[in-house]
């Protein structure tokens, strides 16, 4: 019972957390409608990737590390805010190219490449990494299990990936995806801004620290 309390707990948590609005769900949104549904998907599976990583990292004690190493939280800040800025730089720029048109070969390497860029931009944000520490810290069982452990990872990837694949499959229809090819130029560009502004903001916390 304690187990099972513990587990609602957690996915509870995570849950809220996942659904917030951040860089996650900006990068889901512009694949899904610039790319193609299967691109939005692997970019969906890249982040609950992401995710595991937080999870396994919070079963192995990162909050109580990256507090013992306070400088090294703020570099990780400073460093994810720079990727994300930088990924919202090469958004914008490319808001004036057309979309390429790939062929089968070209077609898999995107979904790598969707799937590679959901799994760093999870990842660019250490702040995620603490939250998935302290909700652990909050809710884990005195003693648990390899078994409850498993469980509770796997139900990280489920969220964190079903979530963004709903994300993506909704806005990769028929009707999401000719709004942007009419309007690509500035939807990239409020894209673009927003991954920026959120990276500066992130880099800019680590100074304020």
């Amino acid at each position: 019972m304690e187990n099972l309390s513990a587990l609602l707990g957690v996915i509870t948590a995570l849950t809220v957390g996942v659904v917030s609005p951040g860089p996650s769900f900006v990068m889901i949104a512009r694949t899904a409608v610039s790319s193609s549904r299967s691109d939005g998907v692997a970019a969906a599976l890249g982040m609950g990737a992401g995710g595991v990583l937080f999870a396994v990292a919070a079963l192995l004690g990162l909050q109580a590390f990256l507090l013992a190493v306070p400088s090294l939280y703020l570099l990780l800040k400073v460093l994810g805010g720079l990727y994300l800025a930088s990924l919202g730089v090469r958004i914008w720029r490319s808001a004036k190219q057309p979309l390429p048109v790939v062929g089968l070969i070209a077609e898999r390497m995107t979904k790598l490449k969707s799937l590679v860029l959901g799994f760093a931009t999870q990842v660019s944000n250490p702040k995620t990494a603490l939250v998935y520490a302290s909700v652990f810290a909050a809710f884990m069982p005195a003693a648990q299990s390899l078994a409850f452990d498993l469980v509770l990872v796997s139900l990280v990837f489920t969220i964190e990936a079903s979530w963004y694949a709903v994300v993506a499959l909704a806005l990769s229809s028929e009707r999401p995806r000719l709004a942007y090819l009419r309007y690509k130029i500035w939807m990239d560009r409020i894209a673009g801004g927003v991954m920026v502004a959120m990276g500066l903001k992130l880099a800019s916390s680590a100074y304020r620290a």
